[in-house]
């Protein structure tokens, strides 16, 4: 029986290291055990490292969208995170330091690949165990894999995606091993899907007990997710209405008590969870998007300037001292992320009917009852605005709104982004097409892997 030998707690993944002629990986684990039980495994699915992000990667990946704002920029910046702030090529050229994203998610894709490689000689369980806990590991690692694609190959585009280049795709867990090269967009998308789509007939029918944990509804969930952003709008409207259909979570309505408990595991809008602490300043501009009557402001954003928007820093997106138990944001899947697809997909087809109804069945949980009117628009466009607005209040800072400018900026819907110090001045701009919006492979990763292909 192989016996694998890894970390129940974080493990370091510091990117892809050559030794001699041959490329690995290199993985640093702290503390050990030996799995060998069907126990053993489920337990390690439990990893407080594979949904608990406290902040990085996906929280981190907030920063990159337009919706945020940093002040204290130096000018020129310097320091890492301003570094990320301002798109810069590269955001540490420190070699002794993980690469950001990279490591995180090639961490968490080692821990998945240990249960896809070890689980079929696991004693004590039954095969439907066994084959539950391999659907889950490949959601998990397609979840990661979906990160990865949309950080570092370009937006997906039908008529290029064949040839942009993505990231390895990696199936070994081995410590020191060969690393494949840089597949592409089209291949490593259509991989998530194919393993998203063997793992949901042995996924559980429900996670209630434990929304960090996968379910069917969680796998359809996250191919409605990959759908959008590989801009298949028919399929991503398909599998949102499945993720709906087969799950018992439900929307929170903002205008009744926050949960009883600030666990994300069991909200009860989580769908496919997981945890990131919520703490960013927003932009001026997209605080005085709101309206007035949107319970979300006052429930989720701390204000010093009595809620004007009027003083950059006054406003910080931070619910654990507003609403404690609203402190963790979901970088998961979602009720209303289902929905907003499902509204944006409708409208894109000019199914300007069902794109209301599911925004006014979002948008009545989120807007003071006694205020409350729903939106109405016979305008394509005008439909589509809204939602995309929606979604932008709705899933701000989990690193998705990065993604939807990618994607909207291959529909030149997306003007200059500047970012400004104290003093009003232009520090950084991200032009519309900019090769920026697809981030470079961090040299941490190049300078042991000379033969792989840089991003421009």
């Amino acid at each position: 029986m192989k016996q694998h030998k890894y970390s129940f707690i974080y493990i370091v993944l510091c990117g892809l290291v050559l030794t001699g002629c041959d490329k690995y990986l290199d993985v640093q684990p702290k503390g050990k055990t030996t799995l060998t039980t069907v126990t053993n495994y489920d337990q390690w699915l439990n990893d407080p490292s594979l949904n608990n992000g406290f902040g990085a990667p996906t929280g981190t990946a907030g920063y990159l969208g337009d919706n945020v704002d940093v002040p204290s920029i130096t000018n020129p910046p310097i320091q890492p995170a301003e570094l990320l702030y301002t798109w810069a090529p590269q955001f540490s050229s420190d070699l002794n330091v993980a690469p950001l994203f990279w490591a995180e998610h090639y961490t968490k894709i080692n821990q998945y690949n240990t249960v896809l490689l070890g689980i079929d000689d696991a004693t004590g369980g039954t095969n439907a165990q066994k084959r539950s806990l391999k659907a889950e590991a490949l959601l998990g690692r397609a979840l990661e894999y979906f990160y990865l694609v949309n950080l570092y190959g370009k937006p997906y585009d039908s008529t290029t995606a064949a040839t942009d280049l993505a990231v390895p795709f990696v199936t070994s867990n081995e410590v020191v091993q060969v690393v494949p090269p840089r597949t592409t967009v089209a291949a490593l998308t259509s991989q998530i899907i194919e393993d998203i789509n063997t793992a949901i007939p042995d996924l559980p029918l429900d996670n209630s007990s434990n929304r960090l944990r996968a379910s069917r509804a969680a796998g359809y969930s996250l191919l409605a997710r990959i759908y959008l952003y590989a801009r298949n709008y028919r399929d991503a409207r398909k599998n949102a209405e499945l993720a709906l259909e087969n799950t018992r979570a439900v929307m929170l309505d903002f205008n009744e008590a926050a949960p009883a408990s600030p666990l994300l595991s069991i909200r009860g809008d989580v769908i496919y969870g997981r945890m990131v602490l919520g703490y960013i300043t927003p932009t001026l501009d997209f605080m005085r998007s709101f309206a007035t009557n949107d319970l979300r402001v006052r429930a989720l954003y701390r204000s010093t300037d009595s809620y004007t928007f009027t003083t950059r820093g006054a406003t910080i997106y931070i619910p654990q001292l507003v609403t404690l138990n609203y402190q963790y944001m979901n970088t998961g899947t979602s009720v209303q992320e289902m929905k907003l697809i499902i509204a944006e997909c409708a409208a894109r087809n000019n199914e300007l009917t069902v794109a209301l109804q599911q925004l006014d069945e979002l948008r009545k949980n989120r807007i003071a009852k006694a205020t409350y009117a729903a939106f109405q628009s016979a305008s394509q466009e005008e439909v589509f605005q809204e939602v995309m607005k929606e979604r932008n209040h709705e899933l701000p800072f989990n690193g998705l709104r990065w993604f939807d400018m990618r994607r909207l900026d291959k529909e030149n819907r997306m003007g200059p982004v500047n970012r400004y110090n104290a003093q009003g001045a232009v520090v950084a701009t991200l032009q519309p097409h900019s090769d920026r919006y697809t981030l470079q492979i961090p040299v941490q990763v190049l300078v042991y892997n000379p033969d792989m292909q840089q991003n421009p």
